[in-house]
């Protein structure tokens, strides 16, 4: 069985009442010495809006991360225009033993966060 990831993301599409399907993303990690952005992955939500597997437990470390979503491709892909072109997510990690989630509730004006469990 494969391991889960410590990182766990949901996007929702508050228009249209339904998960966000085949959006873009990507995850982050800032390098505190060089004070520049690294690329840890990339994914694409499911059906359900979800992301599996973005990273496992021996790479997730201390640090700030950021997930950027890219809305403005998919509202896009639905003939939506929209506000956003992307949406950052910025996160610091001190408790990398812990698990996080870091849903993302969106229309094409506006959207809203937090850290789930």
């Amino acid at each position: 069985m494969a391991e889960s990831s410590p990182l766990t993301t949901h996007v929702l599409n508050a228009t249209d009442g339904v998960p966000a399907a085949r959006m873009a993303l990507s995850l982050h990690r800032l390098d505190s010495k060089l004070m520049i952005w690294a690329m840890l992955s990339v994914g694409t939500t499911n059906q359900d809006g979800r992301c599996p597997g973005l990273m496992n437990q021996e790479t997730f470390t201390p640090g700030m991360y950021k997930l950027r979503f890219e809305t403005g491709s998919y509202w896009e892909g639905l003939g939506q225009p929209s506000f956003y072109p992307y949406v950052e997510v910025v996160f610091t990690i001190s408790e990398p033993e812990q698990r996080f989630h870091i849903p993302l509730l969106m229309s094409r004006f506006s959207y809203s966060t937090y850290r789930g469990s």
